[in-house]
C-alpha cells in the first residue's frame, strides 16, 4: 500500500479527514480483493522472529493477563560484538506463548518493504512520526486491559481474528500515561464509560482509533496476528523548544528581569509583556511556521533504498562567488550551506538536509545555477 486511498478504500481520503480524523473510531472491512492482509503473514512473522538478533527485551516483550513478563524470564545475556545485551530466548519464549502469552514485536516499522512503505505514507499523510508494533495473542487472552494510546492508531488485522471492544468515553489530548498502578488500571475500567461498539477484525480488516479512545481487545478462534501503526503528529509543546532558540537571537531575552519587589513589580510586568509581545510576533513569522514545517519534516519515515552493487551519480557543483539568488522556505537552509561549501554534490545535499523536500533543493539549485552562482564540474 502505497497511498492513503489504498489504505482506506472504500472510504476516500477526503470523508476521512471530514468525518473521522481525530473524531470518531473507523472499521473498514477489508472487502473482496483489496488485499490489506499481504502486508504479513505467520511465514513473514516467523522469519522476523528467527532473525534473532535483531531483537532486545525493548523491542520484544512478552504480557501475560494484562502484566508484562519481566526481561529476566525470557531473556538471556548475550556478549556481541558491541557489548552485553538482553536478547529474547526462543525457547523461553515460546514456552510463554505456549502459557497464553501475547507477544508484542516492536520497532517493526523498517522490518520489511511492505511495512516501510505503509509508515512512510502514514508518516507523509499526516506529518508524523510512525511505529509499528507486531501483536501476536491466542484464543481468550486479553494482553492489556483497558486503556488509551496518546497517539492515533491505525489497525491492520492480517491472520486470525481479533474482537475490539470501543468504550464510551475518550482522555481529551493525553500527552502523557498515568503510572500503571492497580490504582489507575481500576481509573481506567471506571471512566472509560460504557461499552459504544465491538468490533470484530478480520483479515484485512483496518481499524482507526483516534488518540485517547477507550479499548480493550481479545483474539478470537486460535491466534490473531495484526500491525498497529502509531501517528503521532507535532503538538503544541513544540514550540516551546522552537522558540526558544528563536528567541535567544534577541539580546531583550537575555537581558536580566527586574526584581518583583521593585516598585510593587510593575517593571516585571512590563517586561513579560514585552517579551509576550516578541514571542507573538516570533511565532508570527514565515520563517518560524518554515522551523515548524522542517521539524515535521524530520519525523517522516524514509524507507531505505539500497541497490548495490551498483553506485549512485553524483552530480558536482563548485559556487563561483557570485551572489546567489533570495532563496526562501526550507530550501534556504540547503542553499546556505551548499553556497558556503568549496564544492559539493545534489545527492549530498539532499541527503544532508532530508528534512527539506528533495524537488525544493532541486528547484533552488537549478535557480543558482541559472543566475551563475553555481557552475557544474
Amino acid at each position: 500500500m502505497h497511498t492513503l486511498d489504498e489504505l482506506l478504500h472504500p472510504i476516500t481520503p477526503d470523508r476521512f479527514f471530514a468525518e473521522f480524523h481525530g473524531r470518531k473510531p473507523l472499521h473498514i472491512p477489508a472487502g473482496d480483493g483489496v488485499g490489506k492482509q499481504a502486508l504479513l503473514d505467520w511465514d513473514g512473522f516467523n522469519s522476523l522472529l528467527n532473525q534473532s538478533s535483531i531483537w532486545t527485551a525493548q523491542s520484544l516483550k512478552l504480557v501475560r493477563d494484562t502484566v508484562a513478563v519481566t526481561p529476566d524470564q525470557y531473556c538471556r545475556h548475550v556478549q556481541t560484538q558491541s557489548g552485553h545485551v538482553m536478547r529474547p530466548d526462543p525457547a523461553k519464549v515460546a514456552v510463554f506463548l505456549a502459557a497464553g502469552a501475547s507477544l508484542i514485536a516492536g520497532d517493526a516499522q523498517e522490518l520489511t518493504p511492505r511495512l516501510a512503505n505503509l509508515s512512510a505514507m502514514l508518516g507523509r499523510a499526516f506529518a508524523a512520526s510512525i511505529g509499528v508494533n507486531l501483536y501476536c495473542s491466542f484464543k481468550g487472552v486479553r494482553a492489556f486491559g483497558t486503556h488509551y494510546d496518546l497517539h492515533d492508531v491505525f489497525a491492520l488485522q492480517v491472520e486470525g481474528e481479533k474482537v475490539w471492544r470501543l468504550y464510551e468515553n475518550r482522555a481529551e489530548n493525553p500527552v502523557d500515561f498515568p503510572p500503571d498502578t492497580p490504582e489507575t488500571r481500576r481509573w481506567l475500567e471506571q471512566s472509560r464509560g460504557g461499552v459504544m461498539t465491538e468490533v470484530r477484525m478480520r483479515p484485512g480488516d483496518v481499524l482507526y482509533l483516534p488518540r485517547g479512545w477507550y479499548h480493550d481487545a481479545l483474539a478470537q478462534n486460535g491466534a490473531s496476528l495484526h500491525a498497529t501503526f502509531s501517528v503521532t503528529p507535532l503538538y503544541g509543546r513544540i514550540i516551546f523548544s522552537l522558540l526558544e532558540q528563536a528567541a535567544m537571537q534577541d539580546p531583550a531575552f537575555r537581558a536580566y528581569m527586574p526584581p518583583a519587589a521593585m516598585d510593587g513589580g510593575r517593571p516585571l510586568q512590563a517586561h513579560l509583556a514585552d517579551l509576550g509581545q516578541r514571542l507573538a510576533h516570533l511565532a508570527a513569522l514565515p520563517a518560524f511556521r518554515d522551523e515548524v514545517a522542517m521539524t515535521q519534516e524530520r519525523l517522516i519515515p524514509r524507507p531505505a533504498r539500497f541497490g548495490l552493487p551498483q553506485q549512485m551519480a553524483l552530480t558536482a557543483y563548485r559556487p563561483t562567488g557570485l551572489r546567489g539568488p533570495n532563496f526562501i522556505g526550507p530550501a534556504a537552509h540547503a542553499m546556505h550551506w551548499a553556497l558556503s561549501q568549496p564544492d559539493f554534490a545534489i545527492e549530498e545535499l539532499i541527503a544532508q538536509f532530508d528534512f527539506v523536500a528533495e524537488a525544493d533543493i532541486r528547484a533552488a539549485v537549478d535557480q543558482a545555477e541559472r543566475a551563475g552562482a553555481l557552475k557544474r564540474f
